[in-house]
């Protein structure tokens, strides 16, 4: 199948290259760095998320700071996402959170006082009202393992809500008077599990409701943490092929490239800034210089810099890359400061490990 989305997408805070990888800033930041840092690791956008915002710093508070924009000093591209992962991650894996209904979701976070809902009314207000450039419909995410009967729930659910959200949509668009260029765009996300005919199902109803993209829904992974490629693949192809898709939760290395080859074109996760601050940072195995050849047999090395190899050693993390940790520091000087706990090699590592991925997505496009 050839995909002829084209290789930018228009937000109303600038253009998307694809492919793009997304740090997540859930509640508003990327743990450790700044904007200012991202900018120079050359992060096009982020992902936040209205399920995490709503409850810390809040909805009102994100309103009187100028919405998340403003908030997080961050000017280009955001997309928030409904929050529908977390909502499955939060109840089905602990029930005493909260429940799912056709009405939406309600839960209360472990040693909160407060209980929350969120229907899909309520997403799409606060997304739009937060600012997003890119805003997802919720929905009711599933494992692959889960049964039939809890898939075919997720995908007449996931569809549902669609419908709700872009009604929604559609009203505070026509409300606010946001003209066309200016207006957030909105995806919806196919559901299905790893039953080919509902994720068929689902994504027929999308395209009939109408959306500017569309994301894969439900965890990415089978039991052994393996991509599935397969239901990635055929899930890709029930999209018209000038749909650009997020691959919604996806940001290993290996699996962006295998992703960006099945025709998904946006990704985000925290692996790679969460694996920074735990100490296990990115490398090509070849070198920067040749990028061309950057992504040939095993090309990702992983260095971990609490090794007592690296106590002396003079080396950047990777030679040849441009970021600000790999210019001015040294790997005896990181682990130095990783052994002290300080929170400057949190910055210094998230800086290398999100530049790397920005190197990834411009040497998949040198292949």
């Amino acid at each position: 199948m050839t995909f002829n989305f084209k290789n930018n997408f228009q937000t109303p805070h600038g253009n998307l290259h694809f492919p793009v990888y997304l740090p997540d800033a859930t509640f508003g930041l990327v743990r450790a760095v700044d904007s200012q840092d991202l900018e120079q690791a050359q992060i096009q956008a982020v992902v936040m998320n209205a399920f995490h915002l709503m409850q810390k710093p809040g909805s009102s508070t994100v309103t009187s700071l100028g919405g998340i924009h403003k908030m997080s000093g961050w000017t280009r591209p955001i997309i928030t996402d409904s929050g529908g992962f977390q909502a499955y991650s939060l109840i089905r894996q602990n029930p005493k959170f909260g429940n799912m209904t056709s009405k939406g979701i309600n839960f209360q976070p472990e040693g909160s006082s407060r209980k929350f809902q969120l229907t899909p009314e309520k997403s799409i207000q606060l997304q739009i009202s937060y600012g997003a450039d890119v805003v997802i419909c919720l929905d009711d995410c599933t494992h692959v393992d889960a049964s039939l009967e809890e898939q075919e729930i997720s995908v007449n659910r996931t569809i549902a809500w669609a419908k709700q959200c872009r009604k929604t949509y559609d009203q505070l668009i026509k409300e606010k008077k946001i003209s066309n260029t200016a207006r957030p765009l909105i995806f919806g996300v196919v559901q299905g599990g790893g039953i080919p005919e509902l994720r068929k199902r689902c994504a027929e109803a999308l395209l009939e409701i109408g959306f500017d993209g569309y994301g894969f829904g439900g965890w990415p992974l089978d039991g052994e943490g393996n991509l599935l490629t397969d239901i990635l693949a055929y899930t890709r192809s029930l999209i018209p092929p000038e749909y650009p898709m997020h691959a919604l939760g996806i940001g290993h290395p290996y699996n962006v490239v295998s992703c960006y080859d099945l025709g998904f074109g946006i990704f985000d996760c925290a692996m790679p800034t969460r694996d920074a601050r735990h100490g296990r940072l990115y490398t090509f195995a070849n070198p920067i210089e040749s990028p061309q050849a950057g992504l040939q047999d095993k090309w990702l090395k992983y260095l971990y810099i609490n090794d007592e190899e690296h106590i002396k050693s003079a080396e950047p993390i990777n030679p040849g890359c441009d970021c600000l940790t790999c210019s001015r520091y040294s790997r005896g000087y990181l682990h130095h400061i990783f052994k002290m706990n300080d929170t400057l090699y949190h910055r210094l590592a998230t800086i290398h490990n999100l530049r790397f991925m920005t190197q990834l997505t411009e040497r998949i496009l040198l292949r």
